[in-house]
């Protein structure tokens, strides 16, 4: 790594500790490096945990984000203490995944962002949560999700 690019880096390459929340977490950021095209990036997260806000019984997702940067990445390593501390937060599924997207859009600034929260169902009824930023860019290729409908033992 460059020390230039990435000193102000805190938690890349180095011992961290999951964050006991979202506010706790620090989402870091590096300079995308290829800004002159339009690209798209994914990231996934199929074994996602929050708490039910109502009886702190964990709740699971796949969680799906997909995003085509301007001037900004997300560090990954970043992300993944981000997304980790849900693990302890109660929230219901809709306010976490529209957590997630919201606190990435406001701080890297994406030319597009979309998540799809997959969540397993609560009560017997799956519940699937979708957000993006505006119209999916022209000439950027940008894969479906295909992440299947839960459908249960059958």
């Amino acid at each position: 790594m460059t020390d230039s690019i990435y000193k102000d880096l805190q938690q890349l390459g180095g011992a961290t500790v999951m964050p006991q929340c979202p506010e706790e977490a620090i989402l870091e950021r590096v300079q995308n490096p290829q800004a002159d095209i339009d690209y798209n990036i994914r990231f996934t997260a199929p074994e996602f945990t929050s708490l039910c806000p109502m009886t702190s019984q964990p709740d699971f997702a796949h969680i799906m984000i997909d995003y085509v940067p301007g001037e900004w990445l997300v560090e990954s390593k970043s992300l993944k203490l981000f997304l980790g501390s849900f693990r302890n937060h109660g929230a219901f599924h809709e306010d976490c995944t529209i957590q997630i997207a919201r606190t990435i859009a406001d701080f890297i600034h994406p030319k597009w962002l979309r998540i799809g929260g997959y969540w397993y169902p609560r009560g017997g009824i799956p519940i699937d949560v979708f957000w993006q930023t505006g119209e999916r860019p022209a000439g950027v290729w940008i894969p479906d999700q295909d992440v299947p409908p839960y459908r249960g033992r059958g």
